[in-house]
């Protein structure tokens, strides 16, 4: 009896060791990706009703600019942590549309959720330098898409003009940021 419970102590010891350790500090490139094809495939081709609701919005890549380094500096990180937390309240109202896959948009919204969760940490580490500029772009970028939702009383067809831009923001991150950056813990 004494061993058997030994053993199970030893075993609780170690899970709590493993559990406790600290997490790393990065993005995770593989939910930025989860995210990115969840929003692709949860309301299919944008819908030609509504070609004549889209909108043109000025992208701020310069937000996500790595000036030639292997590696995004951290005021680039936090422009995209930024721009997963935009998401975030964007997602956050009642009035998402209906006729978009209900469980992948739910999946979506919790992995945003998780992404800007565990990616906090980033807040005390950035380079303060260049990160104004990209804060500005990005300011200016998510308040475009938020008026073209209240604008449209967060329509069906706002909704996708937005899902365009958010597809192209989150493909554009993850084709111009280096590998150096991603952790790929799931």
């Amino acid at each position: 009896m004494a061993i058997q419970t030994i053993t199970w102590m030893s075993a609780f010891l170690c899970l709590v060791q493993v559990f406790s350790m600290p997490m790393p500090c990065q993005l995770q490139g593989q939910l930025v990706r989860t995210t990115h094809n969840l929003l692709r495939d949860m309301g299919g081709h944008f819908p030609l009703e509504c070609l004549h609701e889209n909108v043109v919005m000025s992208f701020p890549a310069t937000a996500f600019a790595t000036s030639g380094a292997p590696q995004l500096s951290s005021s680039g990180a936090k422009a995209i942590y930024e721009t997963l937390k935009n998401i975030d309240t964007l997602f956050g109202t009642d009035e998402l549309p209906t006729m978009w896959d209900q469980q992948k948009l739910e999946y979506f919204q919790n992995i945003i959720y998780r992404q800007t969760e565990e990616s906090k940490c980033m807040m005390g580490r950035v380079d303060t330098s260049d990160y104004p500029i990209r804060a500005e772009g990005l300011k200016t970028y998510f308040g475009n898409i938020a008026a073209v939702l209240k604008e449209k009383n967060f329509s069906y067809c706002a909704w996708e003009v937005v899902r365009k831009e958010l597809l192209y923001t989150l493909e554009f991150i993850l084709k111009h940021n280096s590998d150096s950056l991603w952790s790929n813990r799931t």
